[in-house]
């Protein structure tokens, strides 16, 4: 008789599974509580206790931890010492190991006490699959309850083929790596005190296949964090649309992202990770109007994020427009009525909005990774350096304050023009600053006289202000530390203009 040792947390379709297993000839060995539920459903099941001739000790930290069980799972059937060993010592050979762990996952994420989160770290459970997935030319390893039917399926057309043995123990490797990990997240973040630790471990979780790559030619998946505390595009929840491809993924984190940085109701429309228009007002319905009327020629096929919910009378500005995405907390039923009508128009639904910047921000480099934080500080008007002669107004400050935390996220070099809290210019990427200045000109169509402009790193030149002057702007916010900052000083005093330091570089690369 065949044996199937079963201990799992996760009890979906269990009882099921043994039962048969049991009717397919196997003999049935458990532990504490999967025992327990089995023998409720009368299914014949031995203790582990009766195989290790041990009861369960130290409030069931110990229970499987004996050669008497890994003897069992380890044996190399092939091996005629094996073989014999097991007979001199009386060990039956385990032919399929169904374990999953205790829930140290859930566990951290209801904030546990350290007591509870120190006695949901499993040590016997990843040890046996760890133990079952090395031998798995003779055991099947089972971590996943989807994976049950198949087992079954198989054993009764005659055996668990090699192949699916292999695919399982490749799956518990994973398993047992994930489950590590986030353990060592958990104490690297609660006790070793280092921002960066020498070792860098980290899991992701797949949430789906994406149509492609950032080219139809390249196939893409998107991967979610373990642990999210935030809202954010990975835990948002597509309502309708096509499948998503690998840009808008990128697209509608970079919108979503910038809309979370404003209390006020806020609308971005974004394009190629860069933002062509947004606008703060005191209704969203006013400031989409004035996000798309930034430069509604570079909307065409873009995002739309806004951080408060989408409405009706947003949906029907939208409906004569082609949008990818809108990403935003929540759709009004009349809005979702109306965006029927575009089949392929993506909506991506987050939730109420909530803010961690506490996680890090990682970009994968060839053979290796940066990792860097997120926080940026909030500016205020106190925070402000005035330069200049001229003092800004206090209409010009409200709108520097806007234009640079729109200019966060815009790729640098960037530029962004701004008036009365809404984006008139922007000119972003460029590789040099001047440049920045006059696509940021050139993009305003004219509405950029009488704004404030916003740069994200220090003027090398004073070419760039005297551009910005003959455009007919009266205030910059820059971050200052420039050789030649009385040069630019100078320029900004000859053309009138108000200017402040703020001691932030903006860099986004």
């Amino acid at each position: 008789m065949k044996t199937a040792l079963i201990s799992v947390s996760n009890k979906e379709n269990v009882v099921e599974f043994a039962k048969n297993l049991s009717k397919l000839g196997y003999s049935i060995v458990s532990t504490g509580n999967t025992a327990k539920l089995l023998k409720e459903n009368k299914i014949r099941t031995t203790l582990i206790s009766e195989i290790t001739k041990f009861p369960e000790m130290l409030d069931g930290r110990v229970k499987s931890l004996h050669p008497n069980i890994f003897a069992g799972v380890l044996a190399d059937l092939k091996n005629k010492k094996h073989i014999s060993e097991l007979k001199k010592y009386k060990i039956s050979p385990i032919s399929i190991v169904a374990v999953n762990f205790y829930p140290f996952e859930e566990t951290i994420k209801r904030n546990a006490k350290l007591k509870d989160v120190i006695e949901n770290i499993d040590i016997g459970g990843p040890s046996l699959v760890r133990a079952a997935a090395k031998n798995h030319e003779n055991v099947a390893v089972v971590v996943d309850p989807k994976d049950y039917g198949k087992i079954i399926d198989e054993i009764k057309k005659g055996k668990i083929t090699d192949e699916t043995k292999k695919n399982l123990a490749a799956k518990a490797f994973l398993h047992t790596g994930r489950y590590d990990t986030i353990i060592s997240r958990y104490f690297t973040e609660n006790y070793l005190n280092e921002m960066f630790p020498d070792i860098y471990n980290f899991t992701f979780r797949k949430i789906q296949d994406l149509r492609y790559g950032e080219n139809p030619h390249q196939k893409a998946a998107f991967y979610g964090s373990y642990w999210i505390n935030e809202t954010c595009v990975s835990t948002s929840k597509q309502l309708q649309g096509k499948e998503l491809s690998y840009n808008n993924i990128l697209d509608a984190n970079d919108a979503f992202e910038l809309v979370k940085d404003f209390d006020v109701p806020v609308a971005a429309v974004i394009k190629h990770t860069n933002p062509s228009g947004v606008a703060t007002a005191s209704t969203i319905d006013e400031a989409y109007k004035k996000a798309y009327e930034t430069d509604s020629k570079s909307a065409f096929g873009g995002i739309v994020a806004l951080n408060r919910p989408c409405t009706k009378k947003i949906a029907e500005m939208l409906k004569p427009v082609f949008m990818e995405i809108i990403i935003c907390p929540k759709f009004e039923k009349e809005a979702l009525e109306i965006f029927k009508e575009k089949k392929n128009l993506r909506l991506l639904e987050t939730g109420q909005i909530k803010k961690d910047y506490k996680s890090m921000d990682m970009r994968k480099v060839v053979g290796g990774l940066l990792v860097q934080t997120r926080q940026f500080p909030e500016l205020k008007e106190k925070d402000l350096k005035v330069v200049t002669k001229r003092k800004p107004t206090k209409d010009e400050i409200r709108d520097m304050l806007f234009s640079w935390k729109v200019n966060r996220h815009v790729k640098s070099n960037a530029i962004v023009f701004a008036k009365n809290n809404a984006t008139t210019g922007i000119g972003a990427g460029q590789m040099s600053r001047v440049d920045a200045v006059k696509l940021a000109i050139m993009k305003s169509e004219d509405k950029c006289k009488g704004s404030v402009m916003s740069s994200d790193a220090f003027f090398p030149f004073s070419d760039g202000v005297d551009e910005a002057a003959r455009a007919g702007i009266t205030a910059i916010i820059q971050p200052g530390g420039s050789i030649r900052d009385e040069e630019v000083i100078k320029a900004a005093d000859e053309n009138g203009l108000a200017m402040v330091f703020t001691n932030v570089r903006l860099f986004k690369h």
